[in-house]
């Protein structure tokens, strides 16, 4: 698995060094748009409008929009200034019964593994949560966010589980069309308990499957099987020159010429002599 974060949890005095590993994995099956015309790829990019370029990553600030069209802007390093104590910290504040936490608190769950040096201290917050049966509420920063979470132990495995703050979970009230009153008929409310109490079972996770990601791996096999597959056209080539491309004109460049031309040679004149001085004839004489 990959280490996600490094830091240390910590309880009182107490300093556990750990890494953290994603618990989880998305298996939603991932696809990308395309234009339906040419089968090509579509790509998104960061493009500002008022300047029609696209934006590199260096030229982006973060910003509020407090009124429309009204920004106040943010460098990173000012973020994470204010996001105030940016350490590596699992920093426990209470320690809580697991029911007393509704599931809709809970978004991410991440497994805590001891760090080199930190297996002693992790043995022992280990045992000591399984034998008082209690899980930590403490505060964390990941990729510069700070979060709630819920510190509890799985099988031999500290887990760590960000949940949501109070304020960032809508008010029931909120959802429209709930009964003011639950009338309801006393035999049909006998039978409904029934059903539940027949329904009523341990739960195996391993008995339930995603039947919708099964079936279109299915259909994605039956297309791929029965030759439906587009091809996307060739990306339009560039002045860009690598260097093989390079090296390979070179030589070309370089080929003798009777290699590069096919053409029949001309017939080669023979050499004309020239007239003899007189200083060439008297020395003919003389030798």
């Amino acid at each position: 698995m990959h280490t996600v974060w490094k830091g240390a949890i910590s309880f009182g005095l107490v300093h556990v060094p750990v890494k953290m590993f994603s618990a989880t994995e998305d298996k939603d099956i991932s696809m990308r748009y395309i234009h339906k015309e040419c089968v090509t790829p579509l790509n998104f990019v960061r493009k500002c409008l008022t300047c029609e370029r696209e934006v590199q990553w260096e030229e982006i600030a973060r910003g509020y929009e407090y009124e429309p069209g009204a920004f106040v802007l943010f460098e990173k390093d000012e973020l994470e200034k204010l996001n105030g104590e940016v350490n590596k910290e699992i920093k426990i504040l209470d320690f809580v019964q697991l029911t007393d936490i509704d599931p809709i608190y809970f978004q991410k769950t991440y497994y805590l593994a001891p760090n080199e040096t930190g297996a002693n201290a992790y043995n022992l917050l280990l045992e000591a949560m399984k034998q008082t049966g209690k899980i930590g509420i403490a505060k964390v920063s990941i990729r510069s966010k700070s979060s709630l979470a819920a510190v509890r132990v799985i099988e031999n495995c500290i887990v760590m589980e960000t949940i949501f703050y109070p304020d960032e979970i809508r008010a029931v009230d909120q959802v429209p069309n709930l009964p003011e009153q639950l009338n309801v008929n006393d035999k049909e409310l006998t039978m409904a308990k029934m059903l539940i109490e027949q329904l009523t079972t341990p739960f195996e996770p391993e008995k339930y499957k995603d039947d919708y990601r099964e079936a279109v791996l299915h259909a994605i096999e039956q297309k791929v099987s029965g030759q439906q597959v587009s091809i996307a056209p060739e990306p339009h080539k560039t002045n860009v020159i690598d260097l093989m491309s390079a090296l390979q004109a070179s030589l070309e460049a370089t080929k003798p010429i009777a290699e590069t031309d096919t053409r029949p040679a001309a017939p080669v004149k023979p050499k004309e002599k020239k007239a003899k001085t007189p200083k060439a004839k008297a020395k003919e004489t003389v030798s």
